[in-house]
């Protein structure tokens, strides 16, 4: 049914593409905060979703990828109790995420990409006690 709908505004769409982000998201959050207001009559709700949305443009203001933060968000919660789940029935052993091949190696992988960037961060990091190049 969604996709009957959505095929003859497909124009719409696109053209809604070349409206700038400074227009959008003021628009996107006032309508989230009448939809939040509307679902529990609760001034409050509407002070949260404000304070988000200052939050979240001050951070993509400054840079920050606001999916990453979301998915840490919404799946944070969920990794928390598996990993606690998951010690629990190890018996506090950090070594039960290594012990099957896949979790090993994607344990593995995982500790050679962060290991990756903290090297080339580091590696980018002028040293002190070098003078720059004139």
């Amino acid at each position: 049914m969604l996709m009957v709908l959505n095929m003859p505004l497909i124009g719409m769409w696109v053209k809604l593409l070349s409206v700038p982000y400074r227009l959008i998201y003021p628009t996107v959050l006032f309508l989230v905060a009448i939809g939040v207001y509307s679902t529990n009559n609760n001034l409050f709700d509407v002070g949260v979703v404000l304070s988000v949305g200052i939050f979240g443009y001050m951070a993509a203001s400054l840079g920050f990828q606001p999916a990453p933060v979301l998915l840490g968000f919404v799946l944070g919660p969920m990794m928390e109790e598996n990993f606690r789940r998951a010690l629990l029935l190890s018996r506090g052993d950090m070594f039960i995420f290594f012990e099957r091949p896949l979790s090993g190696c994607f344990m593995t992988v995982t500790l050679l990409l962060l290991a990756t960037v903290a090297y080339k961060r580091l590696r980018s990091r002028p040293r002190p006690d070098v003078a720059p190049a004139t």
